[in-house]
């Protein structure tokens, strides 16, 4: 079992983007600019080292949103994530709020596993009819 700690530094978080193709290309001011507006972070470490982590943006009563979860390429496959996922779950700043994220649809079943749900990307509404959701994004125009 890894050791959890909340809260990481932009350095842990750079140690394990950098080996993914996805994030390879952030950053380190980006990283660190990106980490001081984040309202919490999980980082596991085996022998002193991170192996896995998590940004999570909240209010605290309404949303917490997961976002760049991550388990260092030479640990997959060995219970980090649904460790991770599961200290996110149980931060202690987070226990009146119910964490969510966006899953690309290979890694559904694995949210799942960890105690996720997919939602019908409706909301229903206290009068009557559900009322369909959209997950919307503004382009700019450097991206």
């Amino acid at each position: 079992m890894a050791a959890v700690e909340y809260g990481a530094t932009a350095e842990n978080l750079q140690s394990l983007y950098r080996e993914y193709d996805w994030w390879a290309d952030r950053d380190d001011e980006a990283v660190r600019r990106a980490l001081r507006n984040t309202d919490e972070t999980v980082l596991l470490r085996e022998d002193g080292d991170p192996v896995a982590a998590a940004r999570v943006l909240t209010d605290y009563v309404y949303y917490a949103m997961v976002y760049d979860v991550i388990v260092a390429e030479n640990h997959r496959g060995e219970g980090l994530g649904k460790e991770l996922m599961a200290a996110v779950r149980d931060h202690p700043r987070l226990q009146d709020v119910a964490p969510s994220l966006l899953a690309r649809e290979g890694l559904v079943p694995f949210y799942e596993q960890c105690g996720f749900e997919v939602m019908d990307g409706e909301i229903e509404h206290p009068d009557g009819d559900p009322e369909p959701l959209s997950w919307m994004l503004y382009r700019r125009d450097d991206e």
